[in-house]
């Protein structure tokens, strides 16, 4: 019986490992040019102390206030808390030409988004981003970038 338990968990963690390894490759073109891009998301770096216990499971699933970028395959990236209503990133691997996209998740934004995505105050090298669609299993914000860095929305 222990054996089979072993076996199982080991055949569990075995395709746990097939599945990151595929989901860590990018889904841009190989040799595609890329650049760096700082990303800015006003907004408050405190937890809302208000929010209703109607967003609890929001706020869970969110956690920590992070980024998803689209030619990471969504991969959760951190946001770093600048001042007291400033977030930040800057991620140096953004492929230059084609439409990337980033989802913003915020659980102080899950009072506006069942799932706490963002879609407002966010910038990429100071260009407000305002493109919004649907991508990665929720909502994002679309862009190109090109390569002195200059953003289109």
């Amino acid at each position: 019986m222990r054996l089979l338990r072993m076996s199982r968990i080991l055949a569990v963690g075995a395709l746990a490992g097939v599945v990151w390894s595929c989901s860590a490759s990018s889904p841009v073109a190989p040799g595609t040019p890329r650049t760096r891009v700082l990303f800015v998301y006003m907004a408050s770096t405190s937890p809302d102390p208000n929010l209703p216990p109607s967003t609890d499971n929001c706020q869970r699933f969110v956690g920590s206030t992070h980024v998803h970028p689209s030619w990471r395959n969504f991969q959760v990236t951190a946001l770093t808390a600048v001042g007291s209503d400033r977030w930040e990133v800057t991620l140096d691997d953004v492929p230059v030409g084609p439409r990337n996209s980033i989802q913003v998740a915020d659980a102080n934004a899950c009072l506006t988004d069942p799932d706490g995505w963002v879609t407002s105050n966010v910038s990429a090298n100071g260009t407000a981003l305002v493109d919004v669609i649907s991508a990665g299993g929720g909502r994002a914000l679309a862009f190109t970038v090109a390569a002195d860095g200059r953003v289109t929305p």
